[in-house]
């Protein structure tokens, strides 16, 4: 049985207060950073863990961080990602409701290791309650000297405080949660330049996940090494997967990266109610393609994942038994991005909403000869043609769909109803 580390105080009593955090060896890693570790040496563990994003592309956080530029001749910023916004993910919320002081104390060390002495963590304006949980522990640190100036007498100094944005799925991706950051409208900025490069007010801007920042303090106490032992040789360490849909026990379990699917349904997640079969399974998040059951034993971790065509995404599982109707699964996609997507750019703007307009008119029994191919048509002139990769993920799942289950949206089409209902 794994042993939680992330959310290993989670079930403690007042687990979300400073008393707790530094009863249960919180802020050591902070110490012994400012103390032992210069910014380079902390740089160099990042990149020797291998610790790669949480928040959905799995970029190498070390090599993240060696971006930033070198030196204190311009102002660097550093944001905490708390825009939590991929649909059946709710692993961050767990982690800033339970535990918000250890991402506090990585986001102190990764501050302190890229030079940033302001902070900023974003947050969904829904989340009150991670609001809240983020104002209580942010003032404990500051009371406590982990935060403002000189802290622990090292002569480092950072501020963070809270940003709330207004519940945007496009403020996720780092740019046009930086546009937000700056009070304009949450639209996405071309790249290059890169976040490190010129991000906040212009200056370089680190931007991480919040479950990426919580790993940071046990790389620092436990070492590198040690983090890669854990997990696979490429994807390293633990990592907090969500489990929802047809399964008796929905909820967060921590497992190491590599753990198959089918144990974390069956074992964990109790398997699907009523002895049903698995029809498909969402690894990563809604905007993974799906896994269908001959694939069910493939292990969760970024390359297996992205040998079968599929994603590890956020780790978001969302399973899907066989009474499950697959083109209604598509509609509710598509219509999430289609709400979603800023309109900046035409092929997102206008192709998600032809796109729902299809899938809901094949699930009102509408359906007209041509509807798949109008589909894939559609997808093939947005993948690869947007300005974000929100088009993009928008098509992933649609595409699987439509290539793993054409028969049901053929049904659908000849008979105004679906497969299920026969």
């Amino acid at each position: 049985m794994f042993e939680p580390i992330l959310l290993k105080r989670a079930a403690l009593p007042q687990s979300q207060s400073i008393e707790v955090y530094m009863a249960n060896g919180g802020y050591q890693a902070l110490e012994k950073a400012l103390r032992e570790y210069t910014p380079d040496e902390l740089i160099e563990m990042m990149k020797k863990s291998k610790l790669r994003g949480r928040g959905g592309a799995g970029f190498p956080a070390g090599l993240k961080w060696s971006f930033m530029p070198k030196g204190d001749d311009i102002p660097k910023f550093l944001c905490v990602n708390t825009d939590e916004g991929e649909p059946g993910t709710f692993k961050d919320r767990e982690l800033i409701e339970k535990d918000p002081h250890q991402v506090i104390e990585g986001t102190i060390i990764a501050a302190y290791a890229v030079g940033a002495h302001r902070a900023f963590v974003y947050i969904r304006g829904e989340f009150f309650q991670g609001f809240k949980s983020w104002i209580k522990a942010i003032a404990e640190a500051y009371e406590k000297g982990f935060l403002g100036k000189n802290i622990l007498g090292s002569g480092f100094s950072l501020d963070i405080s809270v940003h709330r944005g207004a519940g945007a799925y496009i403020c996720g991706e780092e740019t046009a949660l930086i546009e937000s950051l700056e009070g304009h409208r949450g639209e996405p900025r071309l790249k290059p330049p890169y976040p490190a490069q010129k991000g906040y007010l212009g200056y370089p801007t680190l931007v991480h996940n919040v479950e990426t920042l919580a790993n940071v303090p046990h790389i620092v106490l436990n070492g590198a090494e040690w983090f890669a032992s854990i997990g696979t040789e490429q994807s390293t360490g633990p990592k907090i997967f969500c489990v929802s849909g047809h399964v008796f026990r929905r909820g967060v379990y921590e497992l190491p990266l590599g753990t198959p699917l089918s144990e974390i349904i069956y074992e964990y997640a109790g398997g699907v109610p009523g002895g049903k079969k698995i029809k498909a399974v969402i690894p990563g998040g809604a905007s993974t393609p799906l896994v269908t059951p001959e694939n069910i034993d493939v292990t969760m971790d970024f390359e297996s994942l992205a040998a079968i065509g599929s994603a590890l995404g956020t780790g978001a599982i969302i399973v899907l038994d066989e009474d499950t109707c697959m083109v209604d699964v598509a509609r509710r996609t598509a219509r999430f991005f289609a709400h979603e997507s800023c309109g900046k750019c035409t092929p997102c703007r206008v192709g998600s909403g032809r796109i729902l307009a299809i899938l809901e008119r094949i699930e009102a029994g509408n359906g007209q000869p041509g509807d798949v191919e109008r589909l894939r048509s559609l997808c093939d002139g947005i993948a690869g043609h947007t300005f974000c990769p929100l088009g993009d993920a928008l098509v992933a799942p649609i595409r699987s769909s439509l290539n793993l289950f054409a028969d049901e949206y053929e049904y659908h089409i000849k008979h105004g109803r679906c497969i299920r209902a026969a």
